[in-house]
């Protein structure tokens, strides 16, 4: 069971759900295309085998690390839109939750970088009375997210 579901009022629904985006993997991806073009570039100069095993063993296991923390990272990272609150967790052992009613909320802005508006992820930031929810970075579709939010 979710964070999201497990936090749920009597009577609540939830209206939306959304994650990181894929860009999380960026680091992995940047890994495994260096990686693939400096074994290209050393077998074209002909470099010693020995050479080209350590690079493949070297980026491999920066691929599998990175790609591994990033799928972690996406995994414990929850934010959902219900029809009474926002709700946004992260974490796994040391989690941090932030749960804003609706009623309480004044605006949300999205920022988006053109990369951001290209591939589809953004910054998400609810503003409300008092204090806000801390920016949530990275998130697909934001302009769908703020529109669950902003939908009443």
């Amino acid at each position: 069971m979710s964070y999201t579901q497990s936090v749920l009022q009597p009577g609540e629904k939830i209206v939306l759900t959304a994650r990181l985006h894929w860009i999380e993997y960026w680091p992995a991806i940047l890994s495994l295309v260096l990686g693939v073009v400096l074994l290209v570039w050393e077998r074209i100069s002909a470099f010693d085998d020995v050479w080209i095993m350590a690079t493949a063993l070297v980026f491999g296991a920066l691929f599998v690390m990175f790609f591994v923390h990033s799928w972690f990272i996406r995994w414990i990272t929850e934010f959902a839109v219900t029809d009474r609150r926002v709700i946004s967790k992260r974490g796994f052992i040391n989690r941090r939750t932030n749960e804003m009613n609706m009623d309480k909320i004044e605006s949300v802005q999205v920022d988006q970088s053109i990369l951001g508006r290209v591939l589809g992820y953004g910054t998400v930031t609810v503003k409300g009375t008092g204090e806000g929810l801390d920016p949530i970075e990275r998130v697909a579709s934001p302009i769908t997210f703020r529109n669950a939010i902003t939908a009443k």
